[in-house]
């Protein structure tokens, strides 16, 4: 009886995770792609940096270079203490476009982006606005023009993609990519479907109207890390919020190297997620069990060869929609080589979150300094 009940629940978590993977990322992942319209709105594309002069000098130019009519670039020195703002200063001097704000520290928001955020977006000139990472660089000069289209009357949050670089014979680097690339179809598909709940600060966009429309960060200006996933949280709707995955908006970044400071990476983020919505908290919430608890079972099942065909053939059921929806989405984001690991992968992804989960309980996470 016991291990009946235990087959019933895993035939119904495979249910759950099969309306997950076809019908909300497979609206992402079946989706077919869209011409783009350019669009020749002026923009402020803003980058908030502290100590990042090294990957400043690697990354400004692919920014400077863009192919757009009419842009600015707003660059927040947020108190480095390293060569950044000596790069800045030379920057705004250089190019009629560059404008600088200098971030002093404050005792009331020492070392919280969010505070030298909102002090660029007041100052950038421009309603529309496109935000990326110090250490990020476009995938092509066409960056702004892909994103920038998707700015219309009623849609004005730009969910964008932001990749991490591929590093050969780095089993790390997969597993990071795969990552990025779940969460992506994740966020991606809910928006899709009418229900956006994040994006990431690598690669999005708003304007300066729907920030101080829902008055900026003031909700979590306490909360070190979110400028990204709860502002979107926060101010997304059906109607306001739309996508761009084509590969010429793709940005990358450099991935960690180790697997303790890609842990601490996601201990950040997973500290963030406590304050979305309700429903935002119990989809997500809903999915990780899901994946966890099939697992679980599966392996409970088969040790004890329970009706063992049956319990094959649910697993090899899922492997089979999981691993086409996730290839689709693979393919969409150019992160195909990451899907020849999947499984395993998968299984190290899930245990590593629930890890995260039980760490984030006894101790808090470093965030921005």
């Amino acid at each position: 009886m016991f291990l009946q009940i235990l087959l019933l629940l895993l035939a119904s978590f495979v249910s759950i995770q099969f309306i997950y993977y076809i019908f909300i990322f497979g609206r992402f992942s079946f989706s077919k792609p869209k011409q783009i319209l350019p669009s020749s709105e002026p923009i402020s594309v803003i980058v908030c940096a502290k100590n990042e002069a090294e990957n400043v000098k690697k990354f400004f130019p692919h920014l400077i270079s863009q192919n757009y009519p009419d842009y600015e670039i707003v660059l927040i020195d947020d108190a480095s203490t390293d060569d950044t703002l000596e790069l800045f200063e030379a920057y705004e001097k250089q190019y009629s476009n560059v404008k600088l704000v200098k971030v002093e520290n404050n005792e009331t928001f020492w070392g919280n982006k969010k505070y030298a955020l909102t002090l660029g977006i007041k100052v950038a000139k421009n309603n529309n606005l496109l935000f990326i990472d110090a250490d990020c660089y476009p995938n092509s000069n066409d960056w702004i023009t892909h994103m920038s289209s998707k700015f219309s009357e009623k849609k004005t949050i730009v969910l964008g993609y932001g990749a991490y670089d591929k590093i050969k014979k780095s089993f790390l680097n997969k597993i990071i990519r795969f990552e990025t690339l779940l969460t992506a179809s994740q966020y991606f598909g809910w928006a899709k479907i009418g229900k956006p709940y994040m994006g990431v600060g690598r690669n999005l966009a708003y304007t300066k109207e729907t920030f101080f429309s829902v008055g900026g960060f003031v909700e979590h200006m306490k909360v070190r890390s979110g400028d990204d996933d709860l502002f979107v949280n926060q101010a997304s709707t059906k109607n306001n919020t739309t996508t761009c995955y084509t590969p010429e908006s793709f940005t990358y970044s450099e991935p960690n190297k180790t697997y303790k400071d890609w842990f601490n990476q996601k201990r950040r983020h997973v500290s963030t997620a406590k304050l979305y919505t309700a429903f935002d908290r119990f989809q997500l919430g809903l999915f990780f069990v899901s994946q966890l608890f099939f697992f679980l079972l599966a392996i409970t099942l088969l040790a004890f060869q329970y009706q063992w065909m049956i319990v094959l053939g649910i697993i090899i059921f899922r492997y089979l929609f999981t691993w086409i929806s996730l290839g689709y989405a693979a393919k969409k984001l150019n992160e195909k080589d990451v899907m020849h690991w999947y499984p395993i992968i998968e299984i190290f992804v899930i245990f590593t979150q629930l890890n995260v989960f039980f760490t984030n309980i006894f101790s808090k996470p470093v965030h921005w300094k």
